[in-house]
């Protein structure tokens, strides 16, 4: 496990090339930040998902920030931001619109979910005769609601996910080398 994840994650040389990450220079050499370990990867991934749900501008820079603070590792945390991309920006827009708003107990607003799908505030002024501002005021707290459950929810779950997967590899390889082990001593 460990040598999958060091062959995929950014060295240290290339995140200083970063400008949203070139301030933190020299806490950049700390060890414990490029560290393998179950714990140090699990946290790492937990804040990078939280903050690539939460923010979609800046979220590496505030997952670098949490995993110099809890001890993580930085490379891991950076990239497990990625969870959101431009790609995934519209789809995971709508669920936690949709998902604040169960949670608010409001009915779904389907002018809102179209301006919010269209990411435009100009077409949603033209379909909806509303100003953008009030476009961004309407579908800004069930958007933001939905997207800190999502935070919440995903970091904590991807977390806890990479400590068990790290668990399970971890005692699936050491019972393979006591069978080894033994089976060697069987034979002599």
């Amino acid at each position: 496990m460990r040598e999958w994840i060091q062959k995929r994650i950014p060295t240290e040389e290339s995140l200083k090339s970063k400008p949203g990450l070139r301030w933190l220079g020299p806490l950049l050499r700390r060890r414990w930040l490029w560290h393998l370990n179950r714990r140090t990867v699990s946290i790492g991934v937990g804040v990078g998902v939280f903050f690539g749900f939460l923010i979609p501008i800046m979220q590496i820079a505030g997952a670098a920030i949490f995993a110099v603070v809890l001890r993580a590792n930085l490379p891991v945390a950076a990239v497990s931001t990625l969870v959101s991309n431009p790609f995934t920006y519209v789809p995971i827009g709508l669920m936690a619109y949709k998902t604040g708003m169960a949670l608010m107990g409001e009915a779904l607003d389907p002018q809102a979910l179209e301006a919010l799908a269209s990411g435009s505030g100009a077409e949603a002024k033209a379909q909806v005769e509303t100003s953008w501002a009030d476009t961004i005021a309407e579908v800004g707290k069930p958007l933001f609601l939905g997207l800190a459950v999502f935070a919440v929810v995903g970091g904590l779950s991807s977390g806890l996910l990479v400590y068990l997967i790290w668990t399970v590899a971890a005692r699936s390889r050491r019972r393979r080398r006591l069978l080894e082990f033994r089976d060697r001593m069987n034979r002599t």
